[in-house]
């Protein structure tokens, strides 16, 4: 079991020093991004509504073959909570079509499923879709990352830790919210790091309910954690608006 937590780390730390496509993110103060994978209706109906109480939005990854399905996770969106999640601010990004692993699919599948996933948000649907992506599971390879990497304007991951002034679009740097709030100390720790660092942040997880997965989080770890992050003083913002800032340079 040792080995293979050496060897995970190993290529963990491979994957986000290889195959990078650094850009420099201006921060005048700490950024702090909320992300919903999947995504599960408590995702939305009650994370968003935690995130637009505290005036700030979300990004939401979505996986168009999960529309209308059932899981660990609870109910799917349906196409009238993508409508509602754009109406209020929050921003839609994709997550393949069928929520593919790039461990387990041939590569041109994966880019093929990557694409599909991007133009039913956009064409099928007719959404207004950004074009940030996040891996399913966190799962990629070096070949994916090089591949599907520039196809899209950022690639998130679940790697730990900060994304700092130099910033891999190809695998963004992001820090599971799972649990009930007896899990908010880290969460602390981290946004307080990123408030000395002048970093970007990124927070993400799936259900958002009491009786939550395994993947997700209580609404009163989420209700805390959003909190503090307001009161940091950090620029709460989508994943879509801070890529803005490094265009805009």
């Amino acid at each position: 079991m040792l080995l293979r937590s050496q060897i995970s780390r190993t290529r963990r730390k491979a994957l986000c020093v290889l195959a990078r496509r650094d850009v420099l993110i201006p921060c005048d103060r700490p950024l702090i991004s909320f992300s919903f994978d999947d995504f599960p209706r408590t995702a939305l109906t009650v994370g968003g509504s935690i995130l637009q109480d505290a005036g700030v939005r979300g990004t939401y990854y979505a996986a168009p073959g999960l529309i209308n399905t059932l899981n660990h996770l609870g109910p799917h969106f349906c196409r009238e909570d993508l409508l509602d999640l754009l109406a209020t601010g929050h921003e839609l990004a994709s997550h393949t079509y069928s929520h593919a692993s790039a461990r387990t699919t041939r590569l041109a599948n994966y880019v093929h499923e990557v694409e599909k996933g991007y133009q039913t948000l956009v064409g099928t649907l007719g959404l207004n879709a950004s074009r940030q992506f996040a891996y399913p599971y966190g799962e990629v390879t070096l070949r994916v990352k090089r591949t599907v990497g520039p196809k899209m304007q950022s690639c998130r991951g679940i790697c730990p830790g900060l994304n700092g002034l130099h910033v891999d679009l190809n695998l963004l740097r992001a820090n599971r919210l799972y649990g009930n709030s007896d899990q908010f100390a880290p969460a602390k720790a981290l946004i307080d790091e990123n408030s000395r660092n002048k970093s970007w942040l990124i927070f993400y997880t799936h259900d958002v309910r009491p009786n939550h997965s395994s993947y997700g989080c209580t609404p009163a770890l989420l209700e805390q954690v959003v909190r503090t992050a307001v009161e940091s003083g950090a620029r709460i913002a989508t994943v879509d608006q801070v890529i803005a800032l490094a265009q805009s340079e």
